[in-house]
């Protein structure tokens, strides 16, 4: 056993430690810093081994004995979760309270991150499905422990029914492969015939689909993720959906042998389908974790869209373009794991500082709350796309990965990734647009209720996570070209292409984007404005509101950012308004006014399935009259049923 060995052993044992003590009473922030020292070792493995090429552990196998190993793609998922959860564990400390609850979501925790790294180290079907499980069940365990209201119980059933049910998809293409003996050997698999390949790649899409977030199968995501406690969404959106899609990498890209060109069609369609359907539903949200929800089902569509230029690219046999797709979609998983558990992270200080998260009623908290008003702001930024930070990197590489598929494929994909290029672009601008919604109704203006004007900044645990991931957003954004040529060494084939390493993106036929050099412009420029105002402020003057009191009711809100875009995607959207009017003697006396924009999936396939269900399960209480007789004739219905199948010989 090598030393990089022992400190993987040695840091899941530390997690696990971890998990155990912070159940202990009085002891549950050294146990969050004991399972964040266990993810930093965790990380540290994982790291090396994504450098350094070298697997650690066993290999795949089909068989059904338990095996555990990191090669160098599950180590950079490793890599990445522990960028993301030490920071996490960090803000845990501060923000979970001592309490028999608090301890009892502590202690799972480190059983969700457990199962998030078991997940992801898992070398045979048997225990990948464990981990895989394990992973769904601990958080909805989780979040029923930290609240128990009915909203929480039906957001956590249907989180539950949903991934069970879409997940179905991933036993059945982990099974056939295990059955191929094509567990981590795609040359099994191919054997069988394009038949058992296709089977395995649309159910591994349908199944990982479900937990990554993929529209239609996103449900369960805007249910689950708002009613978690903070540092819990921020992993559940940060990490679980990123480790859904590692699994549907591996499938895809590793294990089906040559991937069809359908296969990175149908990518590009699904992934079209998550990045305009999640940012178009997170604009028209007024609550901001529901918001951010939204946003997930955006990001992992964006990286969709690189997952499916990069199959394209392969099958076209262009390998250089094929490894910056793949590597474009893997640092799209690391950005969107960093800023998302940022935004989840402050979405949950500004929760306790004020109360609700409605965005109506907030305003004004960055004077307030300067440095989890500063964090936030700066995740805000790099979710929109802009540079330098690091989201507009990833989404740099993946559109310029759609155009070459739209310039250098036959006329039927370069439609696609054409139609699918002129989707990201909306979906960037739409991005920008619903962020700029959220800075200017939470952060800016005046405070909207007395809580907000009286909010102050989190203690320092809390305040110390948000801001080591604000600067991984920075520091990924400005330097972006010297992770690029490892994560192109990840793609099949792709540890023959040369990428030159520097901080900007360079990259064959497509021109540099200099990040560096434009972030030390911006910088440059802000030093000279703020020099050049000195000490100077702008002079306040009165509103004019048609001679009404400037009220805080009469402030933009939410709807208003929204409304010209409501009203030109009416047809799509189908919002619902209700207007009341109360007069008394002629004179109208109030006026109520109601809206929302419904969810059209839910309403066409959800509800309908509910209901469907519902009437099966009225039916089935019937048939369980508690009459002993009644059942003694099932049963005899049954056992003639049988003999007379029987006797005709459809059994035989």
């Amino acid at each position: 056993m090598g030393a990089l060995d022992v400190v993987a052993l040695a840091g899941a044992a530390t997690l696990a430690l971890g998990g155990l003590l912070s159940a202990v009473r009085g002891r549950l922030g050294h146990g969050l810093t004991v399972q964040a020292a266990g993810m930093a070792l965790l990380g540290f493995a994982g790291i090396a081994v994504l450098i350094g090429g070298d697997a650690l552990g066993a290999a795949f196998r089909s068989t059904i004995a338990p095996a555990l190993g990191i090669d160098p793609l599950s180590g950079f998922f490793l890599a990445v979760l522990a960028l993301t959860a030490v920071p996490t564990l960090v803000f845990a400390r501060d923000y979970l309270p001592a309490t028999p609850n608090g301890r009892a979501v502590g202690a799972l925790t480190s059983a969700f991150l457990l199962a998030l790294v078991g997940t992801l180290v898992a070398r045979d079907v048997t225990s990948f499905l464990a981990f895989w499980e394990l992973m769904t069940l601990v958080p909805a365990a989780a979040i029923l422990v930290a609240k128990r209201d009915q909203a929480v119980r039906s957001a956590v059933y249907a989180y539950l029914a949903i991934t069970h049910l879409g997940g179905a998809g991933v036993w059945i293409a982990l099974l056939t492969l295990a059955h191929h003996g094509a567990f981590g050997d795609p040359a099994a698999l191919a054997a069988g015939g394009s038949g058992a390949q296709t089977l395995v790649a649309l159910t591994a899409l349908v199944g990982f689909g479900t937990k990554a977030g993929f529209i239609p199968l996103h449900a369960w995501l805007p249910r689950a993720h708002p009613v978690a406690p903070a540092h819990l969404s921020a992993l559940m959106s940060g990490m679980m959906i990123k480790v859904a899609l590692y699994g549907l990498i591996r499938v895809e890209f590793q294990w089906i042998g040559s991937s069809p060109r359908w296969l990175g069609l149908a990518l590009l369609a699904v992934g079209l389908l998550s990045s305009l359907g999640g940012v178009l539903w997170a604009l028209v949200q007024h609550d901001l974790k529901r918001l951010l929800a939204y946003h997930s089902i955006e990001n992992v569509g964006i990286i969709a869209l690189g997952l499916g230029a990069s199959l394209l690219f392969a099958n076209a046999g262009n390998v250089t373009w094929a490894a910056i797709a793949f590597a474009a979609a893997l640092l799209h998983v690391a950005n969107h794991a960093i800023f998302k558990t940022l935004l989840f992270l402050g979405a949950g200080t500004l929760e306790r500082a004020v109360g609700k998260l409605d965005l109506d009623h907030l305003g004004g908290l960055l004077r307030r709350m300067p440095w989890a008003g500063g964090a936030f702001l700066i995740g805000s930024m790099a979710i929109a796309g802009l540079p330098p930070l690091n989201g507009f990197a990833s989404e740099w590489l993946v559109l310029q990965s759609l155009l070459h598929v739209a310039f250098h494929h036959p006329l039927g994909v370069a439609l696609a990734a054409a139609v699918a290029l002129a989707g990201l672009a909306a979906t960037a601008a739409l991005a920008l647009l619903c962020f700029a919604k959220v800075v200017g109704l939470v952060l800016l203006g005046p405070p909207r209720r007395s809580e907000c004007a009286e909010a102050v900044d989190p203690p320092m645990g809390m305040r110390a996570g948000m801001v080591a991931l604000a600067a991984m957003c920075i520091a990924l954004g400005l330097l972006p070209g010297f992770v690029l040529p490892t994560l192109t060494g990840l793609a099949p084939g792709g540890r023959g292409v040369v990428l030159t390493r520097h901080a900007g993106l360079l990259l064959p036929e497509a021109g540099t984007f200099p990040s560096l050099a434009l972030g030390l412009v911006l910088v440059l420029l802000t030093t000279m404005l703020a020099v050049v105002r000195g000490k100077r402020r702008a002079a306040t003057a009165p509103t004019w509101a048609c001679g009404q009191p400037v009220v805080g009711a009469l402030g933009w809100t939410s709807a208003a950012f929204t409304k010209p875009l409501r009203l030109v995607l009416e047809a799509l959207l189908r919002p619902r308004r209700s207007i009341e009017v109360d007069t008394a003697r002629g004179m109208v006396q109030n006026i109520t006014y109601t809206g929302h924009v419904p969810s059209l999936l839910d309403a066409a396939l959800y509800e309908p399935t509910v209901r469907a269900g519902l009437r099966a399960a009225a039916v089935a209480r019937r048939l369980q009259s508690g009459n002993v007789r009644t059942y003694a004739a099932y049963l005899l219905g049954l056992v003639i049923g049988l003999l007379v199948l029987a006797y005709s010989g459809a059994l035989g």
